[in-house]
């Protein structure tokens, strides 16, 4: 038979549907593609430790319960060292303390340190921390975590930040105690050097 109009208008239309569909199809891959080179690139992106997203330095306080000071007291041991040894093995202290800027126990804490460590070692003192600082300021208001081991007769320690919620959310890094006033067995203070590495606020 001989190719009328309406054969040439449907072949047209058939071709105009195959092209949008090629079109469709093609688009789709593409942006399979980009979103799969946004993550490779950015597992693949070194990290620089010497240009942290975030880093400020914050001042820890503890003062034990020792069954005189529980006004003032802001940590207390729950469970007693067991016996094996010298260096307080088994012993397990929760505590909620004040994290200030400065060093002086008496100024405006900007967060509470809210956690508890124990005793790991018998063979020197070492403990292991597990503590959330909770933000309440008018510079930070969320929480990150800490969670490490903790070789307290070392000068410095790095502990690992394992996430965070709020100002901080998703956040990791690194906080590195060093140990910066010991008063007997009642107070000691930390100084905290704290090194983001992931930040999305």
């Amino acid at each position: 038979p001989p190719f009328t109009n309406q054969h040439y208008s449907f072949l047209l239309n058939s071709l105009n549907m195959a092209n949008q569909n090629y079109k469709q199809v093609f688009s789709f891959f593409l942006l399979i593609s980009l979103l799969l080179s946004d993550n490779v690139s950015s597992v693949q992106k070194p990290l620089d430790l010497k240009k942290p997203c975030k880093n400020f330095v914050l001042y820890h306080h503890n003062i034990a319960y020792d069954t005189d000071n529980a006004a003032n007291a802001t940590s207390s041991t729950v469970v007693n060292p067991l016996g094996l040894g010298t260096f307080d093995f088994g012993k397990i202290v929760i505590f909620n303390n004040p994290v200030t800027t400065d060093e002086n126990f008496l100024s405006e804490p900007v967060a509470r340190a809210q956690g508890f460590f124990f005793y790991n070692q018998k063979t020197t003192y070492n403990t292991w921390v597990a503590c959330t600082l909770v933000f309440n300021s008018t510079q930070h208001k969320g929480t990150f975590t800490i969670m490490d081991a903790n070789p307290m007769t070392q000068p410095t320690r790095d502990l690992s930040i394992i996430g965070g919620t709020g100002d901080f959310i998703m956040t990791r890094g690194v906080c590195t105690f060093s140990t910066d006033l010991i008063q007997g067995q009642k107070y000691f203070r930390l100084k905290m050097d704290i090194k983001l590495y992931e930040c999305y606020n």
